[in-house]
């Protein structure tokens, strides 16, 4: 065996040795849970029996037919999410272009929005909710002000628009940063172009800026759908689910499931059809947000 093959053996299995922690770990922590969740949910187990009892397609017809809450939650989940996509994107954007102008407090301005996205989103949920049920009487006896009286967390419709006005706030400097980034990025000399042209400050917007931030857009539309799908801190901060199940999300849903009813089975099946619909979701925007890209 000559010099080269050695060289190029040796260095395959060094490649694999490096690598074989990775791959186990990777293994233990996700692909190995992964197949059982898949096994699980087609028993009947509380987590405390020794064996599982096989019951076939038991849970998942129990979701379907409407005995758990489960499509309840994911049609709240759905909805969080297309707020909490929109809000924080066209937001994140007006304010990454006001923050990209050339004024004194500029920096200053850009961490204080980032600020709450390095706070924890279980303290982010207690802090509001003292916000909702005591700072806003405070100011309703000061101002008398009737919004400032309603039941923001007590109400089931109010609510809904309190969790993701929170997770908006909690996430908006994240966003901003990502849209700062996209916009500097942008060369002047396709904006002078568009000045030596004649197009105006909305038409230069719209037509060139906004094609230009293809990518930006896509990385941040995404990294909010997949934010909004997985909420469940904010919520188990701010309502805990309430009031009845009026902001139960499909994460709480599922964690409930499982480790509070001890229904390991139902949960795990309600783990997997989530799954599965978050793959749907993410891979069908990331498809349409690509096509939307302009190389520069």
């Amino acid at each position: 065996m000559d010099k080269n093959s050695k060289w190029k053996k040796k260095e395959r299995l060094e490649n694999f040795l490096y690598t074989l922690p990775a791959v186990i770990l990777v293994a233990v922590m996700m692909y190995i849970p992964f197949v059982m969740s898949g096994y699980y949910s087609l028993t009947q187990w509380n987590g405390i029996a020794k064996e599982p009892v096989f019951i076939g397609a038991g849970n998942f017809a129990a979701i379907f037919t409407g005995k758990s809450n489960f499509l309840n939650s994911l049609w709240f989940t759905v909805r969080y999410t297309i707020g909490f996509v929109i809000f924080s994107n066209i937001l994140a954007l007006a304010l990454a272009v006001c923050l990209t102008r050339k004024f004194r407090l500029a920096n200053v301005y850009r961490g204080m929005f980032f600020i709450p996205y390095i706070m924890s989103m279980t303290i982010v949920g207690f802090i509001w909710k003292f916000i909702f049920t005591q700072g806003f009487a405070k100011l309703f006896e000061a101002t008398g002000w009737e919004s400032l009286n309603l039941s923001w967390l007590g109400d089931p419709g109010l609510a809904f628009y309190s969790v993701v006005a929170v997770g908006v706030w909690q996430g908006l400097g994240f966003y901003i940063v990502l849209y700062i980034a996209g916009l500097q990025a942008i060369p002047g000399d396709v904006l002078e172009a568009a000045v030596v042209d004649g197009a105006t400050g909305p038409q230069r917007f719209f037509k060139v800026v906004l094609p230009l931030l293809g990518p930006s857009m896509t990385t941040c539309i995404f990294m909010s759908l997949t934010n909004g799908l997985k909420v469940f801190d904010i919520i188990l901060a701010l309502t805990k689910g309430g009031p009845g199940t009026a902001t139960y999300s499909t994460t709480m849903q599922i964690y409930q499931e499982a480790f509070t009813n001890n229904n390991y089975g139902l949960g795990s099946a309600q783990a997997i059809i989530y799954f599965v619909v978050v793959l749907v979701i993410t891979q069908l925007v990331l498809k349409a947000m690509s096509r939307r890209e302009v190389d520069l």
